[in-house]
């Protein structure tokens, strides 16, 4: 393909990565989603991590109902009620699922970087 550009140079590889069914019908993890577990435990609140996003209470429910919903075990626990009014926590095995997508995401950039330096 390098030979199609009239300067290899100016161009990258690139590309996202994401877990799905294998019928395509269901994202399960990526990084956005990542990235809302992240925040969840950074705030301790859906609609916190949701307005740290720039999303709406609702997808961001929405997206953490599909993972759990996905997933053996639950990534995100919900607690109502008490002093505080209660809060969400990242469970074990979210916190797990973070790991794992970050050595995943970090083996892909490491292919991106090889195909990179062949296509230059």
């Amino acid at each position: 393909m390098k030979n199609l550009l009239a300067s290899p140079h100016e161009v990258k590889i690139t590309g996202a990565i994401w877990i799905e069914r294998q019928d395509g019908s269901e994202r399960f993890l990526g990084k956005g989603r990542i990235q809302l577990l992240q925040l969840i435990i950074e705030h301790g609140s859906i609609s916190k991590a949701a307005k740290a996003m720039e999303m709406s209470y609702k997808r961001a429910w929405d997206l953490v109902n599909s993972m759990n919903s996905q997933a053996q075990k639950p990534f995100v626990i919900t607690q109502t009620g008490g002093k505080s009014g209660g809060g969400t926590i990242v469970t074990e095995e979210g916190l797990q699922a973070i790991e794992d997508y970050k050595a995943l995401q970090a083996r892909f950039q490491a292919f991106l970087l090889q195909e990179n330096q062949c296509f230059q």
